[in-house]
């Protein structure tokens, strides 16, 4: 297989253990905000530090990381700032009652990743690898446990949950059209350290705006993220590694293609919430899994073609 396939199974894995994370530390410690920013501010340092060692190694650039143009600016800032404010979405969705109903629709961002990809950079994606796409989203619609039938269905399903969710998928295709321009459009540097560089600069830019959002309305947040520094460094070092593997996968292949293969981090999840939370699986969560690993062959296929 290509190696953007085994780079993006491991963002997936690493993504995972990121969540895992986070979610332990927005039990015991943080806000959901702080948890988040977390993810940023260990991170960032952590990036810079090793794309300026790669460049220096790899003597990549003098100053040791290449030129960065214009064009590179508004796709980075862009896709950061989209990331900020689909995640922003999400978090919206947990306080409404259709949920179930936003996150399902959230999951269109496959979709509209494809769609964003040809508009913006003039990417296609194959038939076969829409069949994929479209196998891997009935998986994830099963997966998302949609609330059942009931009078005024309609709109149950078209509500502001609904609209927060197509927005979110919608902010999320727009971040990985981003990201992948960003990267594209660094004129040196190999696949490494253009993806080094990109996430190192919009870690960065993601820790400002959040810093300064939280200095304005949470604070005190930050320090207590910084006296979890423990567990916070290990979200932080977890973010780097799964955030660095999307780059490098964005840069080496169509962001469509990435986002459905990404789809694996599901089967992650549920075999997480199987074995370490000893969680019980339902005949139509293991169909949904199973529709899900069919997308990840048939996408293989469709690439492979």
């Amino acid at each position: 297989m290509a190696a953007w396939v085994y780079v993006t199974i491991a963002a997936a894995f690493a993504q995972n253990l990121r969540f895992m994370l986070q979610k332990h530390l927005r039990a015991v410690a943080l806000s959901t905000t702080g948890a988040t920013f977390a993810r940023f501010a260990f991170s960032a340092p952590l990036v810079w530090g090793l794309v300026l060692i790669y460049a220096r190694l790899t003597g990549q650039g003098v100053p040791p990381v290449p030129p960065v143009p214009g064009g590179f600016w508004a796709y980075a800032l862009g896709g950061g700032l989209a990331q900020i404010l689909a995640t922003m979405c999400v978090l919206a969705l947990f306080g409404r009652r259709n949920f179930a109903v936003g996150i399902t629709f959230k999951k269109t961002e496959v979709l509209q990743t494809a769609l964003i990809g040809l508009i913006v950079l003039g990417e296609g994606v194959s038939p076969l690898a829409l069949v994929a796409i479209a196998i891997g989203f009935v998986g994830v619609v099963l997966l998302s446990r949609p609330p059942e039938a009931a009078p005024g269905g309609m709109a149950r399903l078209f509500n502001r949950a609904s609209g927060l969710g197509l927005l979110s998928g919608l902010l999320f295709g727009v971040s990985a059209i981003g990201y992948r321009g960003a990267s594209l459009s660094l004129p040196a540097g190999d696949v490494i350290l253009r993806a080094g560089l990109t996430l190192a600069i919009v870690t960065t830019y993601q820790t400002l705006i959040m810093a300064a959002w939280m200095g304005w309305r949470e604070r005190g947040e930050i320090a207590r993220v910084l006296r979890n520094w423990r567990v916070a460094g290990l979200v932080g070092l977890t973010s780097m590694i799964g955030s660095f593997c999307w780059f490098v996968a964005f840069t080496l292949q169509n962001a469509a293609y990435v986002k459905a293969l990404g789809q694996v981090e599901l089967i992650f999840s549920f075999l997480t919430g199987v074995v370490v939370f000893r969680e019980r699986t339902s005949r139509r969560e293991i169909g949904a899994m199973v529709l899900i690993a069919l997308s990840v062959v048939v996408l293989a296929l469709a690439v492979a073609v």
